[in-house]
């Protein structure tokens, strides 16, 4: 061995000498610097910790670092850590109050100036490492329980989805039943008798109650809807439904202005598609009264490369960023009187087509796109 190794061995066990003699005055003086929550439930094993690590710091100095007990120590920590809900901030804290303990004593140890740096850097070293595994390590933890929370709170959702899919079903079901024939005798009425006062307004109201009820029926995935797709022309779908909306138009006063390009021809689900259209219209008519006149609402069907593109505009007020965000969950609704069920539907039915819905909404003006592919 060379007299430079022998000097750094002698002057390692002079360190490790020094350490073991200050070893009580210097956990003692960790102790009382660190953070401990009062609540930890692993505020006793602090301290044993804290010895682990001396230890550790004295084996690196005489020997070399070992990496698989760096990590031992460190998974430990940061697993009590999580089990105490501790500030990962605090944990780091904690641990370079001891390192800066540590170098502060062997400062003060026998060693001259230039002995001094490497076995600082050998213990700066330690602590990186120590550190980086247990941050690491904590890290991993949390993410872990995050993505078991996840999957267990949408479960739960599809759970409670599925329960009341099956309520819904049963009860529009039976609902339906004599709302068809409740139809069916308005209808022979304005045959018998074509004259008669309110039979438009009884079949307005009767077909708006049989679209909310198929919205239930939908959500529960039950589909009403057993014909095949056909070719949809636009412009013909639309205009039929702003036809049958016409008396909630005039009623509310809004002006409705279209732009719609008449070749577009889409494959689809007709009486779906209608179920999405009359929902979005119904809502911006709802959303206009909300402020004073002019109250209008902008129909646009376009082309964009491979897509259809239809916009449905209203300047009514603007909807706030945070329900921006939630607008197309189930059962999330801002109405007093609402269900929460349409726009979601509506998104089911538009991604089963394919295609995708945003909102765009500022003080000026609300904008929902739906996007379709393209029927070539």
């Amino acid at each position: 061995m060379s007299s430079y190794s022998h000097q750094v061995r002698a002057n390692t066990e002079i360190v490790i000498e020094f350490l073991e003699d200050n070893e009580s005055s210097f956990l003692d003086l960790w102790q009382d610097q660190i953070l401990i929550n009062e609540i930890d439930i692993n505020k006793d094993k602090v301290n044993v910790n804290g010895h682990l690590m001396y230890n550790l710091v004295k084996h690196t100095l005489l020997y070399s670092m070992n990496v698989d007990d760096v990590k031992q120590l460190a998974y430990k920590v940061a697993k009590e850590c999580v089990e105490s809900n501790i500030n990962i901030g605090d944990f780091v804290y904690n641990v370079n109050i001891g390192r800066s303990i540590i170098i502060k004593y062997i400062l003060q140890s026998d060693l001259t100036s230039c002995d001094l740096p490497s076995i600082i850097d050998i213990i700066n070293q330690l602590f990186d490492q120590f550190c980086f595994h247990a941050v690491t390590n904590y890290t991993e933890i949390k993410n872990h329980e995050l993505n078991q929370k996840n999957v267990y709170i949408n479960q739960s959702h599809k759970d409670k989805l599925a329960i009341l899919g099956q309520m819904s079903s049963s009860f529009v079901h039976e609902f339906r039943n004599p709302l068809t024939s409740i139809i069916g005798f308005n209808k022979l009425l304005r045959v018998e008798y074509p004259n008669l006062k309110y039979l438009d307004i009884i079949e307005l109201e009767l077909d708006q109650l049989k679209f909310r009820i198929t919205q239930f029926l939908h959500t529960s995935k039950m589909d009403l809807i057993d014909n095949p797709k056909e070719n949809v022309t636009i412009k013909n779908l639309l205009d039929n439904i702003l036809s049958f909306l016409y008396p909630s138009i005039v009623d509310s006063d809004v002006l409705v202005s279209a732009d719609i390009d008449s070749s577009i021809m889409i494959e689809a689900y007709k009486d779906e598609l209608k179920q999405v259209f009359l929902n979005v219209l119904f809502n911006s008519i709802d959303a206009v009264q909300q402020r004073k006149r002019p109250r209008e609402i902008n129909v646009r069907c376009f082309k964009e490369i491979d897509q259809v593109i239809i916009e449905v505009s209203n300047n009514g007020p603007a909807i706030p960023q945070e329900v921006k965000e939630t607008i197309f969950e189930p059962f999330y609704t801002t109405k007093d009187l609402g269900t929460g069920i349409g726009l979601y539907v509506c998104k089911n039915i538009i991604e089963k087509h394919a295609g995708y819905m945003t909102c765009e909404s500022d003080e000026t003006l609300t904008t929902f796109r739906i996007h379709l592919p393209l029927t070539v």
